[in-house]
């Protein structure tokens, strides 16, 4: 990847500006530094490589040059987005999943809050991070990382979570930069239906783990179990205990996976 054939590639969306790295230590810190002197909505940075990417939780996230995505988003939130800013995290994840599917015949599900999976295994990373300014939110930086070659994938002993790339869910090369432009293109298009119907919908068509049971572990908390069930209008996790109470889970230092009943 070089910024000519990037720019080339994005040309006709509606980015206002694009900073494109050979090599950076992270996305969205660039992308926080440059909202913080005024980068415009839909701002894109990108880097053909990553030195010291973040995921949830303070996870490490490295991106290998030439081998998957890695890019943050400036987004300037509407008072109406303000009131929503949970939702960011899903509508990246789903506008991956429909760019996945979209290149091939993929079945790409979210597992909550925002990993997409391919095969039940980790194929793309979201991290959305709050823009302040003063005492208000003005905005979210939303970083996403996908691994496209199997050379981007981090070796075993370093997962928590079994991993992929979608090229060796494909079995064939992949082309970054189109796959980039799809999930800017399938971004572009759900935004404006957030908070609709359509928009809970298509997230929770691709919710994994939907009717089996899973552990939400949380720092400093006791695990709670149940059984996967839907996601509510906040865009809460709703659980069923083993009592057939209902539990709501909400975003944040949350670690999920499945477990035996």
């Amino acid at each position: 990847m070089d910024e000519q054939t990037l720019r080339s590639g994005l040309a006709g969306l509606p980015l206002p500006a694009i900073q494109y790295f050979d090599s950076l230590p992270s996305t969205n810190d660039l992308a926080l530094t440059w909202a913080e002197i005024g980068a415009p909505d839909f701002s894109l940075v990108t880097a053909d490589s990553q030195s010291a990417g973040r995921g949830r939780l303070g996870r490490r996230w490295v991106t290998t040059a030439g081998a998957a995505l890695a890019f943050s988003l400036v987004l300037r939130l509407s008072p109406q987005e303000t009131d929503h800013m949970a939702l960011f995290s899903p509508l990246a994840g789903l506008a991956v999943s429909q760019a996945l599917e979209k290149l091939s015949n993929l079945q790409p599900i979210i597992k909550w809050p925002n990993d997409v999976l391919l095969n039940r295994k980790k194929v793309a990373g979201i991290l959305a991070e709050a823009i302040w300014e003063g005492q208000k939110v003005g905005g979210v930086i939303l970083g996403i990382g996908i691994n496209v070659a199997p050379s981007s994938v981090p070796p075993v002993h370093e997962l928590l979570f079994p991993a992929t790339s979608v090229e060796q869910e494909v079995g064939q090369p992949v082309d970054r930069i189109r796959l980039l432009r799809s999930v800017l293109e399938e971004m572009l298009a759900w935004r404006p239906n957030l908070t609709s119907p359509e928009f809970f919908q298509a997230w929770e068509n691709r919710l994994a783990f939907r009717g089996e049971w899973v552990e939400a572990s949380q720092i400093g908390k006791a695990a709670l179990q149940g059984k996967v069930v839907r996601i509510n209008q906040d865009g809460n996790l709703i659980l069923l205990d083993a009592s057939g109470k209902e539990i709501s889970i909400t975003a944040g230092d949350i670690h999920l996976r499945p477990v035996d009943p």
